[in-house]
């Protein structure tokens, strides 16, 4: 299994990475849900770079060119709510590929302790596709191994791509024991080192349905 960091090499993703995690910034939720977006953009142009590619000839106004397009079906999932402006900047690159949600929650039994549940769930047949499953705080895993068990009841990826903008390490060492080794790879804008008594990132940016789309009851 591949852990890729994409922060451990400077580029304009760090920019975007700085003003989620701000205080101030992050406050105003429409900048906050274009940030999301854009580093899902910048994490679709990675992810293309490891697809397998195909020539094709093109026809121009004055003769031919030969391009080298994706030859690879792709599904992309997310995790609902907070997903959604991640997913859409997945979806402005790869614009062709169908669809998938999943809805996953937690239940709380007290101020510390939960449960995960998923309850909703829309998805194409994935089988022998790139299924590319998009969350943008990957804190536990749970909720990601769950997804994936739902998904599977849609079928058998040919190879899976989990995309988060911040995991926490412990995340990642739980997605590394629970997931295919030699089909899986993770993408992260960032890995943060630990969890907090609420099972929050730390330092993280708190919680990321909240600052896309207003607190809820």
């Amino acid at each position: 299994m591949q852990i890729i960091n994409l922060s451990e090499n400077n580029s304009v993703l760090n920019h975007y990475l700085k003003e989620i995690r701000s205080v101030e910034i992050q406050k105003d939720s429409m900048r906050f849900r274009r940030n999301m977006e854009r580093i899902g953009e910048i994490m679709a142009y990675e992810i293309s770079k490891t697809m397998h590619f195909v020539p094709e000839n093109i026809q121009t106004p004055l003769g031919f060119a030969s391009t080298n397009v994706i030859d690879e079906q792709i599904v992309i999932s997310t995790i609902l709510r907070a997903g959604l402006p991640f997913h859409t900047g997945f979806l402005n690159y790869f614009d062709r590929a169908e669809n998938a949600f999943v809805s996953a929650y937690r239940k709380y039994k007290d101020a510390l302790k939960f449960d995960i549940f998923i309850e909703y769930i829309a998805s194409p047949d994935i089988t022998g596709k790139t299924l590319i499953i998009t969350d943008p705080m990957l804190a536990t895993g749970g909720s990601m191994e769950l997804a994936y068990g739902a998904l599977l009841t849609k079928g058998k990826p040919k190879n899976i791509h989990i995309a988060t903008v911040i995991a926490s390490q412990p995340a990642i060492d739980y997605i590394a024991s629970h997931f295919p080794e030699a089909d899986t790879t993770v993408w992260a804008a960032a890995i943060d080192p630990e969890l907090n008594e609420h099972s929050y990132i730390v330092p993280g940016i708190g919680d990321a349905g909240d600052l896309a789309f207003g607190e809820k009851l």
